[in-house]
């Protein structure tokens, strides 16, 4: 599980003309966002269909730690460097992001049937849809609810790494209904808060466009967690098939 964050100011826009601006610069984080899960799903899909490269990543211990690490490493990285890098290193450190995660989560098509997979798919789809549109259009500020939410993530990610050790079914379950709801409602926080962040750029087509990344990661970030922990309850295991 993976977050970046930022906050912005939550500023009321006025004009028709910045709010046209503002709707373009979201349409280019939707763009973004979807272009990496395409990119993601192919990877995964393909690695999935190889018997060489999925051996090698599921043998090799060091090679999918590896993996993982270059992960978070890119996240980190991108977060902490995005004002100061060029647009096109943005989005070849997001595409190689999106690469790296098809490459691990090729793996669940080891554990689940495809049909589980991509109906989990449709139904993470449907889900983001209906609560970044309810962020984008919302006039409730959000923040509150968005602090709560990361509040429980970093519960989620305590009880999960102790539950490593424990192996308790209760713990495993707990975690995944709560992290359902906390992805929910990040997608709706993260909206809004990327939408009200664009009136941070005063017009700065540059950084625009590396923001646009940001967002497009954030919100990529969000539907992937979603999509893991739903897949914990519609996923059917390949035995089953």
């Amino acid at each position: 599980m993976e977050q970046n964050t930022y906050e912005p100011r939550t500023i009321q826009v006025v004009s028709e003309e910045l709010k046209a601006s503002q709707a373009k610069y979201m349409s280019k984080v939707y763009g973004w966002m979807s272009l990496a899960l395409v990119v993601t799903g192919l990877i995964a899909y393909l690695v999935a269909g190889s018997e060489t490269l999925i051996t090698a990543i599921i043998a090799n211990k060091l090679l999918f730690y590896g993996l993982i690490i270059a992960e978070f490493g890119l996240v980190i990285w991108l977060s902490a460097r995005i004002t100061k890098m060029s647009t096109t290193t943005a989005i070849a450190a997001f595409m190689g992001y999106a690469v790296l995660n098809g490459l691990t989560l090729s793996l669940i098509f080891l554990i689940y049937t495809f049909s589980s997979i991509a109906l989990t798919f449709f139904v993470t789809a449907g889900t983001f849809a209906v609560m970044s549109v309810y962020g984008y259009v919302t006039k409730t500020d959000l923040t509150k609810i968005g602090k709560i939410m990361m509040m429980l993530l970093v519960g989620i990610i305590i009880a999960s790494l102790v539950n490593l050790f424990l192996k308790s079914p209760m713990i495993y379950w707990i975690t995944t209904y709560v992290g359902v709801a906390v992805f929910v409602g990040l997608i709706a926080y993260d909206t809004q808060k990327i939408k009200n962040y664009f009136l941070e750029l005063n017009g700065d087509e540059s950084l625009m466009g590396r923001m646009a990344i940001m967002g497009a990661l954030t919100l990529y970030l969000d539907f992937i967690n979603l999509f893991l922990f739903l897949l914990r309850l519609f996923g059917g295991g390949r035995s089953n098939d």
